[in-house]
């Protein structure tokens, strides 16, 4: 049994409420295929289960296997400087079959960012700092692929689609 570590915090970007009865944590790589495939049903645990869950998203870009992972992450940790993470988080899954280095900039102004700022943000050392702080958490946490969730800092062993199938059957 792999727990969260660290357990969630102020740091994580977090979507629903905090007083949710569930909190599910996911170690995504924004150019992963798989995390591309998990980013619809995710959207619909969220829309099925509302208030009774809370979402957060964790970087661990496999940078290795995927080139732009490292940046996708960064553009979206410089897009939540402007409050924005959860914007860019979507506009990266959804455009993923795109994804390479000429398009973080195309969607910063897509969600409407300060270019400027966000393409300072983009190469900070605050940013890169977050990044690896999250991906060293995956680590500790156990985390061997992505996407990898917790469920209430426990690793869910399986996909999105088990993962639905286990709050639904949770839910009767």
């Amino acid at each position: 049994m792999s727990n969260l570590k660290p357990d969630v915090n102020s740091k994580d970007h977090s979507q629903g409420a905090d007083n949710a009865a569930i909190t599910i944590v996911e170690f995504g790589d924004y150019q992963c295929p798989y995390c591309g495939d998990a980013y619809p049903i995710v959207k619909e645990i969220e829309d099925t289960f509302g208030d009774q869950i809370k979402f957060i998203f964790r970087n661990f870009p496999l940078q290795e296997a995927h080139q732009f992972a490292f940046s996708a992450a960064a553009a979206a940790e410089a897009a939540a400087l402007q409050n924005k993470f959860w914007e860019m988080h979507d506009a990266l899954y959804e455009n993923q079959y795109r994804l390479d280095e000429s398009l973080f900039a195309e969607l910063a102004e897509t969600i409407g960012l300060d270019i400027e700022k966000f393409q300072q943000d983009f190469t900070s050392s605050e940013v890169k700092e977050k990044v690896d702080n999250d991906f060293e958490s995956g680590v500790r946490s156990g985390v061997n692929g992505t996407p990898s969730f917790y469920v209430n800092g426990t690793k869910f062993d399986g996909g999105a689609t088990d993962l639905y199938q286990m709050l639904k059957e949770s839910a009767e």
